[in-house]
C-alpha cells in the first residue's frame, strides 16, 4: 500500500468554471484556458448583461458555488511564475487563493512542470502555500510536508523562509523527503527522510488543527514520470484524517 491509494479515492465532481462579460484582454482568457486545458473543469465565456463584468464562477450541477473577480485569477496565478515563491518575494501572509480556485477540490489534476508547460504546476504551488498560511494563521495544529528532497528546504529562498516562520509559531512541523538537510539545533521541526516510494515520489501538504476545531486541508501530488504530477486537494476532515494517519503510520 502507498500514498497512491488516495488518488483513487477522489470524487471528481462535475463543476466547470464560467468568466462573464469579460473585458480584460484576450490573452488573460486565453491563459486561463491554457491552464486548465486537459482537466476535468471546463472554461466557458459567457455574457449576462445582469451580472458585473469580469467574474469568473464555479459552476456544479447547474449551481454557482463560488465566484471571484478576474483580477484576483490574474494576481493569484495567471500573470506570475513560479519563481514568485521559490525566490519569497511573494510573502507568506500574501499569498491568496481566490475562491473560484479554492473551490475546485475533490479534482484529479494532471500537472506539468516546466520546461513541458509553463503554469500548469504552478497551481500545485499555490495551493501549497495557501495551506502553509492556514498553518501560519491558526498559530496551532500539526503541518505534514513532503518536499521528495529535504534539501528543497535550504536551497529555495522563499520555502526556507516559510518553515523559519512556520518553525518560530506553536505550529508542529513535520517535514518528509530523501535526506539532504538537517534543521538547526534550536529548530523544533522533526524530519522524516527515508528513499522508500512515498518519499521519492510524493508530495503533500497537510494540516490537521487541534481537536474540535475546523481547518482541516491536504494536498497530495505524485509523480507519474519526470516532472508530471497527479493530485488533488480537499478540505474533508475523514480525508485529511485519513491521509494524516496514513503519513504518520508509514513515513
Amino acid at each position: 500500500m502507498t500514498l497512491r491509494r488516495f488518488l483513487d479515492d477522489v470524487d471528481n465532481p462535475d463543476r466547470s468554471l464560467v468568466v462573464i462579460n469579460r473585458q480584460a484582454p484576450e490573452p488573460v482568457q486565453r491563459t486561463l484556458e491554457k491552464m486548465f486545458n486537459g482537466q476535468p473543469v471546463s472554461v466557458e465565456e459567457v455574457d449576462i448583461p445582469t451580472e458585473s463584468d469580469d467574474q469568473v464562477l464555479v459552476v456544479e450541477d447547474g449551481a454557482v458555488i463560488a465566484r471571484s473577480p478576474l483580477r484576483e485569477l490574474q494576481d493569484a496565478i495567471l500573470t506570475v511564475n513560479s519563481d514568485l515563491f521559490i525566490t519569497g518575494t511573494r510573502q507568506l501572509e500574501e499569498v491568496d487563493l481566490p475562491d473560484a480556485l479554492r473551490e475546485l477540490d475533490e479534482l484529479p489534476f494532471f500537472l506539468r512542470g516546466y520546461p513541458e508547460a509553463h503554469s500548469e504546476k504552478l497551481l500545485l504551488i499555490l495551493v501549497s502555500r495557501y495551506i502553509e498560511r492556514v498553518a501560519w494563521e491558526h498559530h496551532s495544529g500539526t503541518l505534514r510536508t513532503s518536499f521528495q528532497s529535504l534539501d528543497r528546504i535550504e536551497d529555495e529562498i522563499g520555502t526556507n523562509q516559510v518553515y523559519r516562520r512556520l518553525d518560530d509559531s506553536p505550529v508542529d512541523v513535520h517535514v518528509y523527503g530523501t535526506p539532504g538537510w538537517e534543521p538547526p539545533p534550536e529548530s523544533t521541526v522533526t524530519i522524516h527522510a527515508g528513499y522508500e516510494q512515498d518519499f521519492v515520489e510524493s508530495w503533500f501538504v497537510v494540516y490537521m488543527p487541534p481537536d474540535g476545531e475546523d481547518g482541516h486541508v491536504a494536498l497530495l501530488a505524485l509523480e507519474d514520470g519526470p516532472n508530471e504530477w497527479s493530485g488533488f486537494w480537499t478540505y474533508q476532515p475523514e480525508k485529511v484524517e485519513a491521509l494524516e494517519d496514513y503519513i504518520t503510520r508509514r513515513l
